[in-house]
């Protein structure tokens, strides 16, 4: 059986009596693009430094691959970006990616290094100083740097922070191809709700040194939201036909709203079901709306009521 790409299991930590973790679990699967949310001061620097070893926790355990979060073999399978880039401005691009597989004791290959700054969008900038390079394209560039050595998991803390819109989306194109073309794994620290949103399948929220949310995003979208459907419809609708929505079990007929035909379905009621019904009484649908919760109304509720 494969072992887990990264698991926290009830990892508790404290700095000078304060208690900054208080039994931290969750699990990120092969494949994730994991959402790792909360605010200032919830402890994701804490967690994120223990999974690579320059923390070690007072109790409970973390591991990357099965191996002890800061054990050589969990480093050399866990590549990072953390806050602060870390990059020798006075290096090429390529140098500090050569410098990276020294350190990691791999062989220093120019085809390799040239093929990770194409994957980054970087190939044509191998041979240019760090210290030249707009913000947007240092992140891109400490992307390929945790990338260089082939780690299988990789940890990023906040990895479009301070870049523009456009680099924004050229990051976020990246990660999804890191795991979907090249079966990587990603941990992604981050406050930008919107882009956690579009591209993680699954997340935890931290606060106050607990997990308060976790588990599949789509899922606990559902979940959270008010499961209202709103069907907006070329047709005038009847009194008639209102009437025999509201009879019909499980449909949950509200109300004819300016907006469309409000539902609130209760059992298995799904839009397919409404959309069929409608049509059988000659009702065309042009648009459906379904009010499930966003990201960020799950972590306002959350972190306002935890205060």
């Amino acid at each position: 059986m494969e072992a887990c790409p990264i698991k926290v299991d009830n990892i508790k930590k404290a700095f000078n009596g304060r208690q900054i973790l208080k039994g931290v679990s969750f699990e990120v699967q092969k494949g994730d693009i994991f959402g790792f949310l909360g605010p200032n001061g919830a402890g994701k620097t804490t967690t994120i430094r223990t999974l690579l070893g320059l923390y070690q926790a007072d109790s409970g355990k973390a591991t990357i691959l099965g191996y002890d979060a800061g054990s050589d073999m969990a480093r050399k399978n866990v590549g990072f970006v953390l806050d602060g880039d870390g990059l020798y401005d006075t290096m090429t691009a390529a140098e500090n990616l050569a410098y990276f597989l020294k350190i990691y004791e791999k062989p220093v290959s120019r085809t390799k290094i040239e093929n990770t700054l194409q994957l980054v969008g970087l190939k044509d900038r191998a041979d240019d100083k760090a210290g030249t390079f707009s913000k947007g394209m240092r992140q891109r560039l400490a992307l390929a740097r945790a990338l260089v050595y082939d780690p299988a998991v990789l940890i990023l803390d906040e990895p479009t922070s301070g870049v523009d819109p456009s680099a924004q989306l050229d990051i976020r194109a990246i990660l999804m191809d890191i795991v979907h073309k090249y079966n990587k794994t990603i941990l992604l620290s981050s406050h930008n709700m919107d882009e956690v949103q579009k591209i993680c399948n699954r997340v935890a929220l931290l606060n106050k040194g607990e997990i308060k949310l976790y588990g599949k995003l789509e899922e606990l979208r559902k979940q959270k939201g008010k499961n209202i459907i709103i069907t907006q419809t070329s047709q005038y609708v009847s009194d008639e036909i209102l009437n025999k929505l509201k009879k019909i079990p499980n449909l949950g007929f509200k109300a004819k709203e300016e907006e469309g035909l409000v539902f609130a379905p209760t059992g298995e009621a799904k839009i397919s079901e409404i959309i069929n019904i409608l049509s059988k009484e000659g009702i065309e649908v042009e648009n459906v709306i379904k009010n499930e919760a966003s990201l960020e109304d799950m972590y306002t509720s959350i972190v306002r009521n935890t205060k």
